[in-house]
This record gives C-alpha cells, structure tokens and sequence, in this order.
C-alpha cells in the first residue's frame, strides 16, 4: 500500500510537472513570437494587413469603415480567435515588409502566391485563384500580346504583373510604367500616360464594369494563380491555424456567403464563385 502511495504521489508530480513545462513554454511562445497563437490572444488584437484603396477587396467607404472580400475574412479570423481585428493598411510593394518587421500577424491583402514570395513568406491554403489579365480601352481593344509591341504599359509595383511584364519585355516589346498604388496606376490610365495597364484579372473585372469606356481584353496571361493569406517565415503555429481556419470557412459556406455579398455585385454576371474560389 505504501509503496502504491509512492508512486500515485510520484505521478502526480510528474503530472505537474509536466503542466507547468507546458504552461511555461506557452509563456515563452508567447513572449519570443508576437505573432503566435497564444501571443495574439494574450494580446487581445490580430493584427491584418489589408489594402485600403482596391473595390471590393480592401477599401474605405463614404462612412469610413474598412470593407471588402478580404476585410471581411479578417474580420471572421479575429471573432474565430476570440479577439478584435486591428487593420493596417498596406500597398502591394510593403506587405512582406510588415510580416517581416511584425508590423502584423497576417497579410489578406489580395496577396498572390509565387516562388518568390514563398522564401520569404509562409502561404497558408488558398482561397481564390487568379490571372494576370490586359486592360485597353473599348475602342482600342487590345486581345492578344503582339498588340503591345511598342506600347507603354501600366503595372503596380509588387504584383505578379510587374513580375510577369518585367520578364517578358523585351519579348513582348513594351515600355513598362510602375506605379506605387492602385489609385496611382488607374489614375495614370485614364489621364492618358498609358493606353493599357495590367494587373490581375478580378481587380479588373470590377475596374472596367465601373469605367465601361475601358474592357479586359486578355483575361489570362501565364499560368493560373492563388490568392493566400501569408504569415511571417517559420511561423508554423500561426500557419497551422490558419489552414485549418480556410478549411473551415470554406467548409461552412462563410466563402460562398461573403462572395456573394463582397465580390458578385461589383463583378459581370457572367463571373460566377467558382470562377473566383478556390474549394
């Protein structure tokens, strides 16, 4: 019987011990990365990158509340975690600078997946697929890419259409004009430095349904893309977690239902969810 005690009692201490090893290293998981899973509940925010200026993804309304796509998916991750959305507005040239820098937790900034981008950013499971797409104007239409020898053409910087137009230049024969923004580089388009710009084709899909005088005339360019949320290299509890979140968005219908309300009414009719998301 005594000898019973010994061990019950060596057991619960090793149990114990056990506990506090593992409380302590939530501590310390917590306290050595800020953007953990335990340090983004114990500090009660997500932290999100987002654009602020690209319909009907990331932008500001006339009220000046944050909305879109993917607004809406941060939102959906923050309830999910239990804490409050806190957005940090982004262009595409600075949003591996704010993982990096732990300006944020996540980026759901319409960010496409790469080889390139895969070594300094872990993507987590996909959420819509796109390609780089061609927009001219309606009585100039341009459909196919020997139309843009000798053209300037517009391109964001930190897209994967700058990517794309940058190595093929010199082939395809146009003059590329890099811009900062998404407002800068609609805006260089229609006060003329350009007659066709390039970007994915669901950004210009919406642009050209709300400036008719404009069409997508080549909507696929190179191979098929996915649109990811990222999170800063080798953080693998948060990456964890946010594969499973996917799934589950997914899964629950939260992607068709917010698709419908975020994406369908700013797109043609002819674009359907399937045509956009990734399942």
């Amino acid at each position: 019987m005594k000898k019973f005690k010994k061990l019950l009692l060596a057991s619960l201490a090793f149990a114990t011990l056990i506990g506090g090893v593992a409380s302590f290293h939530q501590v310390a998981q917590a306290d050595s990365n800020p953007s953990s899973v335990a340090a983004i509940k114990k500090r009660g925010t997500l932290r999100v990158a987002v654009f602020g200026d690209l319909k009907p993804y990331g932008w500001v309304d006339k009220d000046g509340k944050r909305t879109g796509f993917d607004v809406e998916i941060a939102r959906q991750f923050a309830k999910d975690l239990g804490v409050k959305p806190k957005f940090v507005q982004v262009n595409a040239n600075n949003r591996v600078d704010a993982l990096s820098s732990d300006k944020v937790d996540v980026v759901l900034a319409n960010f496409t997946v790469t080889d390139e981008r895969k070594q300094v950013v872990d993507f987590a499971k996909p959420y819509m697929k796109v390609s780089v797409g061609v927009l001219s104007k309606k009585n100039d239409k341009v459909t196919k890419t020997s139309q843009l020898k000798g053209q300037k053409l517009i391109v964001n910087k930190g897209t994967t259409a700058e990517t794309y137009f940058t190595q093929n230049a010199s082939k395809l024969g146009v003059d590329l004009l890099k811009f900062d923004s998404k407002t800068q580089q609609f805006n260089a388009l229609k006060n003329g430095r350009a007659d066709v710009l390039a970007d994915d084709n669901t950004y210009l899909y919406t642009w050209a349904k709300n400036n008719p005088d404009y069409v997508v005339g080549i909507k696929e360019l190179g191979p098929q893309s996915y649109i990811s949320p990222a999170v800063k290299k080798d953080n693998k509890d948060l990456l964890k977690w946010t594969n499973k979140e996917i799934a589950k968005l997914d899964k629950d219908g939260f992607l068709d239902q917010t698709y419908k309300s975020q994406l369908a009414p700013y797109f043609t009719k002819d674009v359907k969810a399937s045509d956009v998301l990734v399942k």
